[in-house]
């Protein structure tokens, strides 16, 4: 591989809302400063989204592939082979991929690269809340911590192997779009018990956050903390028996288990 030393730090491909969650949030936090990214994208629009934050842009994915020491793949996996056309004969030291269903194993196969990391965050990043899951073990020691400062900085960061990437996906990576379900049932729930959509809507969004916030600073198990808001013969307990008669949990397991399998489908 080449000696000479790169001219950005990070290069993307891709400006997709992930990437530019991801980007926005580590330069905001101080973590990479504007100038030591280049991306790329097709999009003209989205570029100048990015430019206007102080990146380099370019409209051809190898210019961004051979001036960067770590190359972010931020791209749908079907738009994966293309891309990896485009950087044929080009030398990656460091691939960090996002794709569902991309093993490292494939993007290998597919891409020179001296070392991959599998990476799955989700949507909260977008406001520094994120959860993603890092699978690293190809990466030395100063990569490694690359990576994980840059998921760090718009959330929090576990480790995962690539084998457990696909039930991570079904768990935190879909796992937004379930809460956003339950809170938009929740709120018409409350609207068909004639509140106002923004007076529902807004119980329903701190319901959620405060429990949320109470799960993480407490000891107590979710099992003791559903206990502490149910009286006997009480109302909690009522609309607790209503989901138990509608397989609630049941029906939770079942959807992440649809998502995961959906997720092994991809997978190559």
């Amino acid at each position: 591989m080449s000696t000479s030393v790169p001219k950005y730090k990070l290069g993307v491909i891709g400006c997709g809302f992930m990437a530019q969650a991801v980007l926005f949030g580590a330069i905001e936090r101080g973590f990479l400063m504007p100038e030591e990214i280049i991306v790329s994208d097709p999009d003209e629009e989205k570029r100048q989204a990015f430019s206007r934050k102080g990146m380099q842009t370019a409209d051809d994915n190898r210019t961004v592939a051979q001036n960067c020491r770590f190359l972010f793949f931020a791209v749908k996996p079907q738009s994966f082979d293309a891309v990896a056309d485009d950087l044929n004969g080009v030398e990656v030291p460091v691939a960090l991929s996002i794709m569902a269903g991309k093993s490292k194993h494939f993007i290998h196969n597919a891409v020179a690269c001296g070392a991959v990391a599998r990476i799955m965050p989700n949507l909260p990043c977008a406001v520094g809340e994120g959860i993603t899951a890092i699978d690293a073990s190809e990466l030395d020691t100063d990569a490694k911590d690359f990576v994980l400062g840059l998921f760090g900085s718009v959330g929090k960061n576990v480790s995962a192997d690539e084998s457990e990437l696909n039930a991570v996906t079904g768990i935190s990576g879909s796992g937004p779009a379930y809460v956003y379900l339950f809170l938009k049932s929740l709120a018409q729930a409350g609207i068909a018990q004639g509140l106002s959509e923004e007076k529902a809507v807004s119980l329903a969004l701190q319901t959620v956050k405060g429990g949320v916030a109470m799960a993480e600073q407490t000891e107590k198990s979710f099992d003791e903390l559903i206990a502490a808001v149910s009286s006997k013969g009480g109302t909690t307990v009522a609309a607790l028996e209503s989901f138990a008669r509608d397989d609630f949990a049941g029906s939770v397991n079942r959807a992440v288990n649809a998502c995961v399998k959906r997720a092994e489908e991809l997978f190559r």
